[in-house]
């Protein structure tokens, strides 16, 4: 018996019906709007699932919530503050190769920085050295 094709679950009680959709096929819906090009509005429908839902889901899916095949926990980066007012960081390239994605928040004097997933180390670099120096 393959359980990896699990459909809605449907449930009554209540005069109120609803489905109850398993995490493998959610995040199946989710990668499939992820495509470029694609539309959520028609993935949605072609599943018989409300768009709105269908965001929340990708949403829940950015979040790590959805978990994923393989996931690994999230590592931490070292992180030194001076009392200069610099922050240096260090990123090195074998921390991030293993993590597929994240997010990053900064905020700053000179200005606020916003990273999702997996950013280039030496960019990075460039980056926080500018906002932060």
């Amino acid at each position: 018996m393959d359980t990896t094709e699990i459909g809605p679950v449907k449930f009554e009680g209540g005069g109120r019906r609803y489905k109850r959709h398993g995490i493998e096929l959610k995040r199946r819906i989710v990668e499939q709007t992820l495509v470029p090009g694609a539309s959520v509005a028609r993935i949605a429908r072609e599943h018989g699932i409300n768009a709105n839902q269908v965001f929340t889901w990708r949403k829940l899916y950015r979040e790590g919530l959805l978990g994923s095949k393989g996931q690994t926990e999230a590592n931490l980066l070292p992180v030194s503050v001076s009392t200069e007012g610099r922050a240096v960081a260090a990123v090195t390239t074998a921390v991030c190769a293993k993590t597929n994605s994240g997010r990053i928040w900064l905020e700053s004097a000179k200005g606020c920085l916003s990273i999702e997933g997996q950013p280039d180390p030496a960019a990075l670099r460039q980056v926080l050295e500018r906002l932060l120096g």
